[in-house]
């Protein structure tokens, strides 16, 4: 038999391997190449001799080709069998390399999370979640994407992100929403605006104010909106914006009120730059969620950034 006839039949084990070939009689051929003898490949398998043999004559019976040439001492690789110890050899490195790479995401010493988070989340909240898991857990790699919920929720379903991030719900049957965190909207202004002599203001008297808000459709203007309209008040913006750090600068010059997320706010009032404006009788507090596909598999590096969240959640 030619090369040529030698490759064909190693095509058609591949094509037809429930016919023939299996791993186990793979494994056989590549232990007796391997030691040189029939013997040796038994001692390495932990099989008897003639286990041993009579598999491996099964396999060439199989395949139709003679592997080795019985020796007095040993065996040698024929042809084919040379020919087939090149993929038997590259195929078990592959299962090796396998079984290390899933070795290694077990241990957290590999693995990816992709997450995507809504504006005030996944500028202002998860950061420092970031940090702390990468601190951790080096070797996994952390990507995160900010977008509106709608956007996460439908990567979600693509699969093209492992969990989301929401300050709303747009719904589907096939996610499951958590909630991990609350977080409130207050009123801010410059630090020397008029407001804040006045403070705290009643509600009616906030409409009166040039108000900076976000565009429609996003979370923080909705739940402001409902608020106010609760008590028949009606939200006219002087600018619409389509940034947080738009509206903290804007605000900041004195031209208007704002309504933000105290969670993005902290590090401008620290400074003095901007000011929290208490309204009397006005709350807004809204969940935050976290998103995932309900029959979603968890693998181990998810499972150490849900703990780590969780502790995290349980501390504020």
């Amino acid at each position: 038999m030619n090369k040529i006839q030698y490759h064909h039949a190693i095509v058609s084990f591949y094509a037809y391997q429930d016919e023939a070939m299996n791993l186990n009689h793979l494994a056989i051929f590549q232990a007796v190449a391997a030691s040189g003898s029939v013997s040796g490949g038994a001692q390495r398998l932990h099989l008897t001799q003639s286990a041993v043999s009579r598999q491996l004559s099964e396999f060439e019976r199989t395949l139709g080709l003679q592997l080795f040439d019985r020796l007095p001492r040993g065996v040698r690789a024929t042809e084919a069998g040379k020919l087939l110890l090149v993929y038997a050899n590259r195929l078990f490195a592959i299962e090796a390399e396998a079984e290390a790479a899933l070795g290694d995401l077990k241990r957290l010493a590999r693995g990816r999370i992709a997450i995507g988070a809504s504006r005030t989340i996944g500028a202002y909240l998860l950061p420092p979640l970031l940090a702390a898991f990468r601190r951790l857990h080096p070797d996994v790699e952390l990507s995160l994407m900010v977008d509106a919920t709608k956007v996460i929720e439908s990567k979600l379903l693509a699969g093209e992100i492992d969990i989301g991030f929401a300050e709303g719900t747009v719904g589907s049957d096939f996610l499951d929403y958590r909630v991990f965190a609350k977080d409130e909207l207050v009123v801010i202004a410059a630090a020397d605006h008029p407001a804040r002599a006045s403070a705290p203001l009643l509600p009616a008297a906030l409409v009166q104010y040039p108000l900076l808000m976000h565009e429609v459709g996003s979370g923080t203007r909705e739940i402001t909106e409902q608020a106010l309209a609760a008590r028949s008040l009606q939200v006219r913006p002087a600018m619409t914006l389509a940034s947080t750090e738009a509206i903290k600068q804007t605000v900041a010059t004195g031209i208007g009120l704002g309504i933000l997320s105290a969670l993005a706010i902290r590090t401008e009032v620290d400074a003095g730059l901007l000011a929290v404006v208490p309204v009397k009788g006005l709350r807004m507090q809204r969940p935050l969620y976290r998103v995932q596909l309900k029959t979603g598999w968890i693998s181990p590096p998810m499972r150490a950034f849900l703990d780590l969240l969780e502790i995290r959640s349980r501390a504020t």
